[in-house]
């Protein structure tokens, strides 16, 4: 399915017409963007002196339309008044900064490289062990073999 812009005639193409109507009138092009706007629009970001502000503008507006008034004047939702409350009342003056957002880096716990040189040494340790074992296993089995060979012999006397 194809759409079709509608052609609205100017004043320029009324005179480039031909009077017999042979020539069909030529659509202006569009103004191009304005190099002042940003390609992608950006997420206000609140500070938290901006969201006390606020809300003790909101605490202030006493008559019935005077919240409203000021949610459209900052251009938010009831909803966002609402979480901001819950965090000041919660006490959390440092829940009301903007989080980052994205995905989050994990503190490197301090007893990370305190693991990992016992897990290393730990490893040192059992291939020394399984050495040693090798080694008394061996010892084991020679002197059961050297035990036999200087051993007196009898001597049968018949």
């Amino acid at each position: 399915m194809i759409l079709l812009m509608p052609m609205i005639p100017t004043l320029i193409d009324a005179e480039a017409a031909a009077p017999n109507g042979s020539r069909k009138p030529t659509v202006a092009a569009p103004a191009s963007a304005s190099p002042e706007l940003t390609a992608r629009p950006h997420r206000r970001i609140f500070t938290a002196q901006d969201k006390l502000r606020i809300l003790a503008d909101t605490d202030r507006a006493a008559d019935t339309g005077g919240i409203a008034a000021i949610l459209r004047r900052e251009g938010l939702y009831s909803s966002a008044l609402t979480d901001w409350r819950r965090q000041r009342d919660a006490g959390a003056l440092g829940a009301l900064t903007p989080a980052k957002r994205g995905p989050k880096i994990a503190e490197p716990n301090p007893l990370a490289a305190e693991v990992a040189l016992l897990q290393k040494e730990n490893a040192r340790l059992a291939l020394r062990l399984k050495r040693a074992e090798a080694v008394m296993e061996v010892q084991k089995k020679l002197r059961s073999c050297w035990a036999s060979r200087w051993r007196p012999a009898t001597a049968s006397l018949d």
